[in-house]
């Protein structure tokens, strides 16, 4: 249906989630059929943002400096360690305000099928500061998904010397946290229990 420059945009839209063929088609009509200073606003923020965000050097948190918020407060228990997939699941257990802790993102979950091992998931990353921070409870907040209970799995093997919980009640195998309400999301982090047991 379309060509040129808008087909690309169209295909580029396409690689944000959850945006099909016809959802892209429709953003790039109303971008290109916005005023053009509007247009180049939007173009602009979005090459800011990118440019502006890095991980953190200490957990992997996108964030707009070397050290993240998290890492950066004093007030927050450092001897306990929430394990997240990616940023966004550290924003919405923040929205709890239950956990004080401090946060490690893996970047990816275990999949041979996709190419992704330990090497992938900064799991040596995430060993050194175990050790380094002597941390005491490291709790795996992640997707109960296979790939979820892979990385739970082989994490929980790998590391010694240190309480690993993981995340309970409320939250379906094959579910994704990112779709779960903060309720049930303060319930599982509630009620978690131990790996190794």
């Amino acid at each position: 249906m379309f060509s040129g420059l808008l087909e690309e945009l169209v295909q580029n839209l396409k690689k944000l989630p959850g945006i099909g063929t016809k959802s892209a088609e429709r953003l790039a009509m109303f971008i290109v059929n916005m005023e053009k200073e509007k247009a180049h606003e939007l173009a602009d923020s979005i090459k800011e943002t990118v440019d502006s965000y890095t991980n953190c050097i200490v957990c992997n948190v996108l964030s707009e400096n070397e050290i993240c918020e998290f890492c950066g407060a004093l007030n927050r228990d450092e001897h306990l360690l929430c394990v997240v997939e990616n940023t966004q699941d550290v924003y919405l257990i923040e929205k709890m305000h239950e956990f004080n802790g401090k946060y490690f993102v893996l970047g990816n979950l275990l999949s041979p099928i996709d190419g992704i091992g330990p090497q992938q998931i900064y799991f040596s990353k995430l060993k050194e500061l175990v050790k380094s921070a002597k941390i005491k409870e490291i709790i795996l907040a992640l997707n109960p998904s296979a790939e979820g209970e892979s990385t739970i799995n082989f994490i929980a093997s790998q590391l010694e010397n240190v309480e690993i919980t993981r995340l309970s009640v409320g939250l379906p195998f094959g579910g994704d946290i990112e779709y779960t309400s903060s309720m049930t999301l303060s319930s599982a982090f509630k009620r978690r229990f131990s790996v190794t047991e």
